[in-house]
């Protein structure tokens, strides 16, 4: 005979909310170690608590605010990837690098990688309009999950090296040089927080009420530039990282006020929180 299906009663002449008492629950479970192969879904949860979907889903739609799982619509929720991606500012990196450093397997969809015209992007490279671009787009996953949505536009004369390339399990850069010899020297990168469109939005696995990061970054060799970068990223996943400290003194007056203007970026101008990237 089967076991009986787990049934758990929420305490109804409570003045916490039934989502409330749901979400406690699941979080103790969890701190117990449940769920480790899967987590229930949204009917079954119901039917062992006694309680609406509209319950179950307030309660997951908490959990998931509070980092602790991952469910979007129409899938079966799973528990958050405990590690995050630190990346310290002012540095120059590379996501590939960074990923494995967090001890994630990097991996990587690769949506396109060929040649194409962009005028737009070709003027801020500093090309002729009609001139071929390399252009690579990923959607890079972490652990088997998805982390960040990359479009990179790189000069035909240096990144026209790089069509036919397998992007899968590779860094841009470390193939950059294998076959070209050239290392990037500099750039800047603009931090935005963004609400993704809802096809980049579903490339993530994003819930509705998560947060992004849009990071523009606009490389060179030298003083010729390269590339052109826009990377959206999950925000629960990603953080950057600003260290400092009092031993060389500090300045303070009117001026430190006001953040400097960037470049113009598609969507309207944003505020410059730069760093000099590779």
């Amino acid at each position: 005979m089967s076991d009986a299906p787990r049934r758990e009663e929420l305490d109804r002449a409570s003045a916490l909310p039934l989502w409330a008492q749901l979400r406690d629950r699941l979080s103790a479970r969890l701190d117990a170690g449940e769920f480790a192969d899967e987590f229930p879904a949204e009917m079954d949860l119901a039917a062992q608590y006694a309680v609406s979907r509209n319950t179950v889903r307030e309660a997951m739609r908490r959990l998931r605010a509070d980092g602790v799982v991952v469910a979007e619509r129409g899938r079966r929720p799973r528990l958050a990837t405990p590690s995050e991606i630190e990346q310290p500012l002012g540095a120059i990196y590379s996501l590939f690098a960074s990923v494995e450093a967090a001890g994630l397997e990097q991996h990587s969809v690769v949506r396109a990688a060929d040649l194409r015209v962009d005028a737009s992007v070709a003027q801020r490279l500093g090309r002729d309009p009609a001139a071929p671009l390399f252009y690579l787009e990923r959607v890079r996953l972490a652990g088997g999950q998805p982390l960040a949505l990359d479009r990179v536009w790189m000069a035909g004369d240096v990144g026209g090296a790089l069509v036919g390339v397998d992007f899968t399990h590779t860094a841009l850069y470390v193939e950059l040089y294998r076959l070209t010899g050239l290392r990037l020297t500099a750039g800047r990168e603009w931090v935005r927080a963004v609400v993704p469109s809802p096809q980049d939005r579903s490339l993530l696995e994003l819930g509705p009420d998560q947060a992004a990061l849009a990071i523009d970054r606009l490389a060179s060799v030298h003083e010729d530039r390269v590339e052109w970068r826009r990377t959206l990223i999950r925000g629960d996943r990603f953080s950057l990282v600003a260290e400092f400290s009092a031993r060389t003194g500090y300045q303070f007056d009117a001026a430190a006020m006001s953040l400097p203007e960037s470049a113009p970026l598609a969507g309207g101008d944003a505020r410059d929180v730069s760093s000099d990237v590779a």
